[in-house]
């Protein structure tokens, strides 16, 4: 957007979230909070945005890393003062500032769109984005003039009665004309009982120099909330996972019970592909088209193919074919490669594996470091037996082969394909192709033995 740039604030020490972590990197739906308002920045149009930095600093700056200006504000003595740290940045620009704060997370790019729109056509020096609540108690009351600008901002505990039934708040967020904030900056006093700077003592500063100061009403007051403490992280993460579900149901995703059900907001999903509830979906994640994510599985930072059925499974860092089924209750662990048309059962684990196309592994069996081929069946309670204790190896299986059940293959070893393995082997020396290895003692009968030994069981 043409001569527009955001500033956010983002110094805070955010006391009340009891945390060794800045407060603005905390994630609501997959996302540092600060990531958000940086984003609604950038979808609004606005190309630079200056972050105010100052407590945990590093965090944020790790958190954000290149794209931004970063100005340190050391001590933190007040909204005004933070913007003052800014000073060097926008005295070098001109046309608008839009100021953000790092915990409001909500702010949408339609709403900075309007109010910048706003404030142009009103021809505002300063333009306030407020909000309309049914309970304002605690918020700074906007005070209007006959002609619907803002005559001034009263707080809380200095209102009269009836300026305490006022229901528009200030949220805090701002467009400025930038040489008029300047300006008002200079002026900017701190002789109050905190001791700080206030950035609404601008607006009072321009208007009695003879500057019009107007107010945009959000449509939704959600937007102005932010994050003091874990409770309100809570509370605006829903209203975040909300917008996030309504836009995929909207895009053909059928999501059978929205209140039960998480997907980050990085997270892409195909059309008519079904979720249902208990379902995690995190770390962009890809689902395909036509798939049907039963309950209870989670999947992250996973690519799914088209037509997957997964049901009461983890897959986490993996990626599984078009067709595929997985579970119910299969681990899918990083590294692995599912291929197309494969059947991944009932309490199976895959560890750093590929698994060619239509093998199928039904249940019960642990596949680790392993390349198994396509069209081949893994028969119950498999084991790749791939740790000696001190490193890992590898097993490998070819294509059309057959692995009984019971089998234990001690890795390193291969199994060519149309090989067959007996039930109940342990192989340890690779098979040849269309071998069958039976790694088993002979079975031996000894007649009566039960008898012979008092074994035998009463009724």
């Amino acid at each position: 957007m043409e001569n527009l740039m955001a500033l956010v604030l983002a110094a805070g020490e955010g006391k009340r979230m009891k945390s060794k972590y800045s407060k603005v990197v905390h994630k609501a739906c997959g996302k540092p909070i600060i990531k958000w308002v940086c984003g609604t920045s950038k979808e609004a149009g606005i190309d630079e945005t200056v972050i105010v930095v100052g407590h945990q600093a590093d965090q944020v700056m790790e958190c954000l890393g290149d794209g931004y200006q970063y100005v340190w504000q050391k001590e933190q003595l007040g909204t005004g003062h933070a913007v003052m740290q800014a000073e060097d940045i926008l005295k070098q620009k001109e046309g608008l500032v839009f100021i953000l704060y790092g915990d409001t997370p909500l702010i949408t790019a339609d709403t900075i769109n309007k109010a910048v729109a706003y404030h142009k056509n009103q021809n505002y020096i300063a333009t306030v984005v407020t909000a309309e609540v049914d309970d304002p108690s605690g918020y700074g009351r906007i005070i209007r003039n006959s002609q619907g600008d803002v005559q001034r901002i009263v707080e809380h505990r200095d209102a009269s009665p009836d300026e305490l039934k006022v229901r528009e708040i200030n949220s805090g967020m701002y467009c400025f004309s930038v040489k008029h904030l300047i300006a008002a900056l200079r002026e900017l006093k701190n002789d109050n009982d905190q001791g700080e700077y206030y950035l609404t003592d601008t607006l009072e500063i321009l208007i009695k120099k003879g500057f019009k100061v107007g107010a945009y009403v959000v449509e939704n007051p959600v937007e102005i909330l932010g994050v003091n403490d874990r409770v309100q992280l809570y509370q605006v993460s829903e209203f975040l996972g909300k917008r996030i579900l309504e836009k995929h149901m909207k895009e053909g995703v059928t999501i059978i019970d929205p209140g039960n059900i998480y997907i980050d907001d990085s997270v892409k999903i195909g059309v008519d592909t079904v979720i249902y509830p208990g379902a995690i979906l995190e770390d962009g994640s890809v689902i395909g088209e036509d798939c049907i994510i039963g309950p209870n599985s989670r999947i992250i930072s996973s690519h799914i193919g088209d037509r997957v059925q997964i049901s009461s499974s983890v897959i986490i860092e993996s990626s599984v074919g078009n067709d595929a089924c997985v579970g119910p209750f299969a681990y899918i662990r990083p590294e692995s490669r599912i291929g197309q048309n494969v059947k991944i059962g009932d309490f199976v684990e895959i560890k750093k594996s590929v698994i060619g196309g239509k093998t199928k592994i039904p249940h019960l069996a642990y596949i680790g470091d392993a390349e198994v081929g396509d069209n081949t069946n893994i028969g119950c309670g498999v084991i790749t037996v791939n740790y000696n204790g001190k490193e890992k190896n590898k097993t490998i299986i070819g294509n059309n082969a057959f692995v009984g059940c019971n089998v234990n293959l001690v890795a390193p070893v291969e199994v060519k394909d149309n090989a067959y393995i007996a039930a109940g082997s342990t192989i340890t020396e690779e098979v040849p192709e269309y071998s069958l290895a039976i790694a088993r003692e002979r079975q031996v009968i000894k007649d009566n033995w039960v008898i012979k030994k008092g074994m035998k069981r009463d009724d």
